[in-house]
C-alpha cells in the first residue's frame, strides 16, 4: 500500500469528526450536555453517527461510481452495479432505532471496505485508496460501536 497525500488524508480525517464527536458524547455526560445546549440533541452521541454515516455510506456510491467510469465493458457494468449498494444499504436498513441502525451502519461500513478493496484491486483506485480507506473505516467502525454495544 502507499503513502496517502497529505490532502486526502487532511480531508479523510476531517470527515471522521461527526463519528468521533458522537462516540465523544454517548462517553461524556458533561461533553453531551454541553453539544445538546449549544448545538441541538441531533448533533450528539448515535443521532450524528446515524444521520451522517447514512450520508457518507451514500456519497462512497459516488466515489465508488466515480471509479467505474475508469472500466469498461463487463468490468464497467460490474462496478456501477456494485457502486449504489452502499447507498440503497444506507436507505433500506439505517430504520428500526438506534442500536439497529448503528449495527447495520457496521456491517454497511465493513462491506464498503469489502468494495473498496475489489476497486482498488482492479486498478481503478489511486495507489494509496486502500491505506486511507482502512484507517478510516477502522475508525468509523469503533465510533459506531460506541453506541451499539455500550
Amino acid at each position: 500500500m502507499s503513502r496517502i497525500p497529505p490532502a486526502p488524508l487532511i480531508l479523510g480525517l476531517a470527515g471522521l469528526i461527526p463519528f468521533v464527536w458522537g462516540a465523544a458524547t454517548y462517553l461524556n455526560d458533561p461533553l453531551a450536555q454541553w453539544g445538546a445546549t449549544y448545538l441541538g440533541p441531533r448533533f450528539i452521541g448515535p443521532y450524528v453517527q446515524l444521520f451522517y454515516g447514512s450520508v457518507i455510506l451514500s456519497f462512497m456510491s459516488g466515489v465508488l461510481w466515480g471509479f467505474a467510469t475508469r472500466a469498461e465493458g463487463a468490468q464497467a457494468a460490474t462496478g456501477y452495479t456494485l457502486s449504489v449498494i452502499p447507498a440503497l444499504w444506507a436507505f433500506f436498513m439505517t430504520g428500526g432505532g438506534p442500536v439497529a441502525a448503528g449495527t447495520n451502519l457496521i456491517f454497511g461500513f465493513t462491506g464498503l471496505l469489502i468494495l473498496d478493496f475489489a476497486f482498488w484491486r482492479w486498478g481503478l483506485t489511486p495507489p494509496w485508496w486502500m491505506s486511507l480507506r482502512v484507517l478510516l473505516t477502522v475508525v468509523v467502525v469503533a465510533s459506531l460501536c460506541t453506541g451499539v454495544f455500550l
